[in-house]
């Protein structure tokens, strides 16, 4: 079982880290919880701070999420890394219609506006950076679900919330697919600044990379990720711990 999803370099790197890391409880009804929730970021030496939040709309949903630096780091990095999907829920999964980003940290200074015209199977945008400003035209139909990089982490939550998650995912990037490979590998008690869960661990490691994302999931929590663990080589590269979870009130329709 395979599904792919859509993302710029730099910014599709951050949200690897971070995959999965808003879903929140899903209502009686299957759908995705509205939230805000807040983590704790620490790469390197450096600490930062991650909030999500998800809105409901008529059409689906909107996903935020933004990094910044905080402490001493924010006396030496400055900016932020934004990306926001729009996308609506079917029986078949996830879709998403709009994605954009832009990364205020990297040297690239990346930004992207992507659209996802299902009913023309074509994916249309642009990426830019400080030196560069390249279209984005895919014709291939879009005959399977494809992701950009933060609809991708709603879509891992309904996986292992329902059927269970896929046993590979692809990131359809620039001017390549990069597979990842998923691996269950089993359950541990973890602490994080919200609180101590008993989680599950869902580890992916692209083809040919020595980079492997560690997801520790909750299952009372339907699965929302708690701590979040990039290791390269065996070594500890980053570490995300849950900080803050809030449900958002949804107006009656």
């Amino acid at each position: 079982m395979r599904r792919q999803w859509f993302a710029p370099p730099t910014i599709a790197a951050i949200c690897a880290i971070t995959a999965a890391t808003t879903s929140a409880p899903a209502e009686a009804d299957g759908l995705l919880t509205p939230h805000s929730a807040e983590y704790k970021v620490k790469i390197s030496v450096l600490s930062g701070r991650l909030n999500t939040q998800l809105r409901r709309t008529d059409s689906g949903y909107v996903a935020t999420h933004r990094i910044e630096p905080t402490g001493l780091a924010d006396a030496f990095v400055r900016g932020e890394i934004f990306a926001e999907s729009a996308f609506a829920a079917g029986d078949e999964g996830l879709k998403p219609t709009h994605y954009i980003a832009r990364d205020e940290i990297s040297s690239d200074k990346l930004s992207a506006d992507i659209h996802f015209d299902w009913e023309a199977g074509r994916i249309r945008g642009s990426y830019q950076t400080e030196d560069d400003d390249a279209p984005v035209d895919i014709d291939d139909p879009l005959d399977a679900l494809m992701f950009d990089g933060v609809s991708i982490q709603y879509e891992l939550m309904h996986d292992l919330m329902t059927s269970g998650a896929a046993t590979e995912y692809v990131l359809h990037d620039v001017d390549e697919l990069k597979r990842l490979t998923i691996t269950n590998i089993g359950t541990q008690r973890v602490r994080t600044p919200a609180g101590e869960f008993e989680a599950i661990g869902i580890r992916h490691q692209a083809e040919n990379s020595s980079r492997q994302t560690t997801l520790w999931c909750v299952a009372e929590l339907d699965y929302l990720p708690v701590v979040i663990e990039r290791h390269r080589k065996g070594k500890l590269q980053m570490r995300a711990q849950l900080r803050r979870y809030e449900p958002m009130a949804v107006s009656p329709d």
